[in-house]
């Protein structure tokens, strides 16, 4: 047991879009910043820092390099986090931690968390306990490595893992209910009964904020529209109030980094003017549809149509996604369902006596789940395929900002209880069980 009432304890969560840090006990996180990072692969050995070229052995790998040239051959690479991917570098790719809502480099996710404590909340995690919100598809592996970089790279004094249905669940004041999270990377959906995810009805979909920003850039490009950078040009005052674009020449741009910088504009053209459709996306009923207007950075307007519906409307079909030119396809191995279709089945995975409970309690959350009209048309959509004896309900926090961070306020909420402090796993059961321990104290 861990007495943790004397110093606050901090919640942080790392999604595949943002990471939200600060105090259990706040209404909202103290630091949010983005979840991927800037990074330049500096040889060591040499004096340039220019990145090594594809194919050249990784800096991690044992046989890649021969016994001669490994001065030659030891990289590094330099992270920025934050605020700092606000600036171009040369050679800067942009890399995620995650895959799928999955942590595939654990090296970055230590970073973020670094830049969380240290540089954000200014704090020693030494001091202070920590609540990590995880994925409901974490496995027990991850869960284990999470545990042991947080004892001993940063030797919390103690620390909860909770999984993201069960604090969003919290944030609400329910104990049973079916989370419908609609994330950067990933929508997931799983049921929560009496403080816990049931595992069996956990549907996964790869089609998440990303993905809809991906489908709304690639839409634009194919009616013609550029979306300039914000990096790529300034603007030159030819004569009072009147200003000419000026291209820069910058060739060594990676690639990720002009794709990150293009996603953040065709995110909030997303944001500023999708909504959902009250029935299923047509082409031909929307053709005529009243188009809204949208200044891009470089002062030119755009007018957009039918994609504010066509967009958002590929939650619910997301074969729709097919029909924009340049889109990847989904990979075959499993069919990818709409968000009605992942409700039901995963109510369906539950045990009889309490799906009706389920259906009932529905909660949206997640940045996707801040489009308008989402909530109304799911609850519509599920209504028409679920039991005649279900009264289906979806709940929404009506402020978008609570929607957003329904994790991290879950967390805020738990980390702060009373009743909560005997549940943290301890440095010392750490130490005398070993972090296996973790699948016990966490379940």
């Amino acid at each position: 047991m861990y007495g943790g009432d004397e110093v606050s304890a901090i919640v942080i969560d790392v999604g595949s879009y943002s990471c939200k840090a600060g105090y259990a006990g706040d209404d909202t996180p103290k630091a949010v910043f983005p979840s991927v990072v800037g990074s330049i692969e500096q040889t060591e050995g040499t004096n340039d820092s220019k990145p090594e070229k594809e194919g050249d052995p990784a800096p991690d790998s044992k046989n890649g390099a021969k016994p001669m040239d490994v001065d030659k051959a030891k990289t590094k690479r330099k992270l920025y986090v934050g605020q700092e991917l606000e600036f171009r570098r040369d050679h800067m790719e942009v890399i995620s931690p995650m895959k799928d809502g999955t942590v595939t480099d654990w090296d970055i996710v230590d970073t973020i968390w670094n830049h969380a404590f240290r540089r954000r909340l200014l704090i020693n995690p030494e001091e202070h306990p920590m609540l990590i919100a995880e994925p409901s598809t974490n496995t027990a592996q991850q869960r284990e490595k999470a545990a042991e970089l947080m004892f001993e790279n940063y030797k919390v004094p103690a620390l909860f893992l909770a999984k993201n249905a069960v604090l969003t669940s919290f944030a609400s004041g329910r104990a049973t209910s079916l989370v419908v999270d609609s994330g950067g990377g990933s929508t997931v959906v799983s049921a929560v009964h009496d403080g816990f995810v049931l595992q069996k009805s956990v549907a996964t979909s790869p089609v998440g904020g990303e993905f809809l920003t991906d489908c709304m850039m690639k839409s634009l490009e194919s009616k013609g529209v550029v979306i300039r950078p914000r990096y790529s040009f300034k603007k030159k005052e030819i004569s009072p109030g009147e200003y000419k674009i000026v291209d820069l020449d910058l060739p060594n741009t990676t690639e990720s980094y002009r794709l990150y910088c293009m996603r953040a504009i065709a995110s909030d053209i997303k944001e500023s003017v999708c909504r959902v459709p009250d029935t299923a996306f047509d082409e031909v009923a929307y053709a005529n549809v009243p188009t809204t207007s949208y200044e891009l950075p470089d002062g030119q307007t755009i007018e957009v149509g039918a994609d504010r519906f066509k967009i958002p409307d590929i939650l619910f079909n997301p074969a729709l996604s097919q029909t924009i030119p340049g889109v990847d396809g989904f990979s075959d191995a499993t069919p990818v369902r709409g968000l009605q279709r992942m409700v039901i089945d995963s109510v369906n995975r539950c045990d009889v006596d309490i799906r009706k409970e389920l259906f009932s309690n529905i909660l949206l959350s997640g940045g996707s789940s801040s489009i308008l009209q989402l909530k109304e048309r799911l609850e519509k959509e599920v209504l028409e395929e679920s039991p005649q004896a279900a009264r289906v309900k979806v709940m929404a926090s009506g402020n978008s900002v609570e929607r957003r961070f329904s994790v991290w306020i879950g967390g805020s909420i738990l980390a702060s209880l009373g009743s909560f402090q005997q549940m943290w796993f301890s440095k010392a059961e750490y130490e005398e069980h070993g972090v296996s321990y973790i699948q016990r104290k966490c379940p």
